[in-house]
């Protein structure tokens, strides 16, 4: 076996690029027009575009926590935090308020929420699924007091925020810009400091990090502000895609899409080594699962179904232990 494929076979992302490339292929062979990308008035038009828009939200959250998954830890508040910033946007909208202010009073909410978190998992030593269940009951709450009520609208009363989620430059959907911003801006983090290093030796082992002279508190910390941050981004995102806050809706599960994307992507839940690139192929693998389903015209009763047994599939794939168990059945496949 040559190098290259022995790397490929070794690789976190093989079974992530799998599962895309059979779904694809499925959609190539039974889904006409799954393929067709046109151009009209200058913007790219076509399902395999709106799989990449829609993915955005989930590629954003994804890219947070995958540092705190990395950690050991878990964020299931993402969703309620979503819909903070949403809320938080739409009241400085209906006030009249300039862009610059609202987008940054709204990620400040956003990063509050993480540091919330932050505290009660890095400084009070809680439970991370408990410290964050907290603001996954309670930020939904927060959110309708916020805008006085489950929904408040605001399409076309401020057009440069709306264009977050709706518009497009140079033909392409602006989330994708977005999106690739975020993550240009987390590699240059990665690439000029030590955070991949402290995030990874802290879910190895949290305890020999702390002897090592590492401030395990401190790291974590950073990566729960971080998610917070993330989730405020994508919450912007979503809601100038719909023109208003819906704060009972907005981002309603998608920290359950999230944590999947990242498994589906190869990061442990136990922690270690993490892989941005695989949570966004796992983002992508959701998007695209979830545009066949409704394309086929699945019952939506029997929509999550599909999608969970699919997810399972890949995941069991992505099991060495599984691999191992089949291959000792049949020989030659599926082996590690």
């Amino acid at each position: 076996m040559s190098p290259l494929a022995s790397r490929l076979r070794s690789s976190s992302l093989v079974w992530p690029l799998i599962a895309l490339g059979a779904i694809l292929l499925y959609n190539l062979l039974f889904t006409p027009g799954f393929f067709h990308v046109e151009i009209k008035d200058g913007r790219l038009f076509g399902s395999l575009v709106d799989v990449v828009k829609n993915a955005v939200p989930v590629m954003i959250i994804a890219t947070g926590m995958s540092f705190i998954i990395a950690t050991g830890g878990i964020d299931i508040s993402v969703g309620a935090v979503v819909a903070i910033a949403g809320a938080v946007a739409g009241v400085l909208i209906q006030a009249h308020a300039a862009l610059p202010t609202v987008l940054i009073l709204s990620l400040l909410a956003a990063l509050a929420c993480g540091a919330f978190n932050a505290t009660l998992v890095a400084a009070l030593d809680i439970q991370p699924i408990i410290a964050t269940l907290i603001l996954m009951v309670a930020g939904r709450g927060v959110a309708q007091l916020i805008v006085g009520g489950p929904v408040l609208w605001f399409k076309g009363m401020l057009p440069s925020f709306q264009a977050l989620g709706s518009g497009y430059f140079l033909g392409i959907p602006v989330p994708v810009f977005v999106a690739a911003a975020v993550l240009l801006v987390v590699n240059v983090i990665l690439r000029l400091t030590p955070l991949r290093l402290l995030i990874q030796a802290i879910g190895g082992n949290a305890r020999a990090s702390r002897y090592s002279g590492i401030s395990v508190r401190a790291v974590k910390a950073v990566v729960y502000a971080f998610s917070g941050l993330c989730a405020g981004v994508a919450g912007l995102v979503m809601a100038a895609n719909i023109g208003g806050a819906n704060a009972a809706l907005l981002g309603l599960y998608v920290e359950l899409d999230a944590i999947l994307a990242v498994v589906i992507g190869g990061t442990s839940m136990t922690g270690g080594k993490f892989y941005l690139l695989g949570s966004i192929l796992g983002a992508l693998i959701i998007q695209t699962l979830t545009t066949t389903i409704l394309t086929k015209g699945v019952p939506v009763q029997y929509t999550l179904v599909v999608k969970a047994v699919v997810v399972v599939v890949v995941i069991l794939l992505q099991s060495a232990e599984f691999r191992k168990r089949v291959g000792q059945l049949v020989p030659g496949r599926l082996a590690p």
